[in-house]
């Protein structure tokens, strides 16, 4: 293995310059500089990053803790990982399902987070108490929509991209649109998160309606117990039966839009002309559905770009306070409320 003694020796330095080049310190001549890279590409230099972080005092893992049975997160952490990477960290990824059990054991453990040197998490399961008294244990940035005190946080603004997302339907003439994947339980701030992401959507399409002056029908409204495609089938077939049945649907993820969407066409109604569907997520599958979904998507890539940079900032001591940062995102109108192939629509991006 080369040795940054050899790289200094071909260079002309010393070991410690070479050092300083490898570990990119501001404090190096350009002209040096210049000469000690020559030197590293002529030896084929790679540094050892496990003598790295046994001298640093760390692993360069990260944990990355998310439900990977919703693809919207699966998509989300070959991001992260590629964030990651460029960094020169290695991330371990551990699926909960959002199993609260699960989840209990992979961030409250202390044996388990000592193997780390900072956690990406998507909490669905655990309570804000829980997540309250994990915080301050280990460098970690939560995403989703709920906030703890003293964690960064990154998300987007579920409340104004469903509103955007109902003002769509609502920009298409529809008047009775419903919603599936409203919440099980109160609002409250010990509810879990998913139940806190539901309640933004909810805020989100409940002020489009009454900013079009259009009544909130609670008929309209259906709760689902997961965010899978047979919930998403159900809810709409239970929609369907109505005297009077929706003209339009918000699905609070894609997976129940294509649930929801199935459940039309099954019952041989047409999407859009009788029913317009919009989802949530901007997930692979939506594009390749028939017809193709107009959805909500988040700009993922950003997310796991702020996130990992922020954790980095943490494992490297950063004191500053916690702060929430927020990631764009943008509607993107296809085939299952218009009929016609997909287009951003810019008026509808954040």
């Amino acid at each position: 293995m080369v040795t940054q003694r050899d790289v200094a020796r071909l260079a002309g330095v010393s070991v410690r310059t070479v050092s300083n080049v490898v570990n990119n310190f501001a404090y190096v001549s350009e002209e040096t500089r210049a000469q000690v890279q020559r030197a590293l590409d002529e030896l084929d230099y790679r540094p050892n990053l496990a003598a790295r972080s046994l001298n640093r005092g760390r692993s360069n893992l990260l944990a990355l803790v998310l439900p990977l049975d919703v693809p919207y997160f699966t998509e989300l952490a070959a991001h992260v990982v590629d964030q990651a990477e460029e960094r020169g960290y290695t991330v371990l990824i551990d699926r909960t399902e959002g199993v609260a059990e699960r989840e209990r054991q992979i961030v409250m453990r202390r044996d388990r987070s000592a193997l780390f040197d900072g956690f990406i998490f998507s909490p669905l399961g655990l309570t804000e108490d829980e997540l309250r008294s994990w915080a301050g244990r280990c460098p970690a940035v939560m995403l989703g929509e709920m906030r703890v005190e003293g964690v960064d946080h990154v998300s987007i603004d579920d409340t104004a991209a469903a509103r955007a997302a109902t003002a769509h339907l609502i920009s298409l003439g529809r008047t009775r649109i419903a919603a599936i994947g409203v919440p099980h339980l109160p609002r409250s701030e010990a509810a879990p998160p998913r139940r806190q992401t539901s309640a933004h959507r909810s805020d989100g399409y409940e002020q489009a309606l009454a900013e079009a002056g259009l009544p909130l029908r609670p008929e309209l409204t259906v709760r689902v117990r997961r965010y899978q495609r047979d919930d998403g089938r159900l809810a709409m077939e239970q929609l369907l039966d109505l005297a009077e049945p929706p003209d339009a649907v918000f699905c609070y993820n894609d997976l129940l839009a294509v649930g929801a969407m199935r459940a039309v066409v099954s019952r041989g109604l047409r999407v859009p002309q009788d029913v317009a569907v919009v989802g949530f997520d901007g997930i692979e599958e939506g594009r390749f559905a028939n017809p193709a979904l107009t959805t909500v998507a988040p700009d993922k890539e950003r997310i796991a770009e702020l996130a990992v940079t922020r954790l980095l900032e943490r494992i490297e001591a950063d004191q500053s306070p916690p702060v929430h940062l927020e990631a764009p995102w943008r509607l993107v109108i296809d085939q299952s409320t218009t009929g016609v192939p997909g287009q951003s629509a810019p008026e509808a991006r954040r």
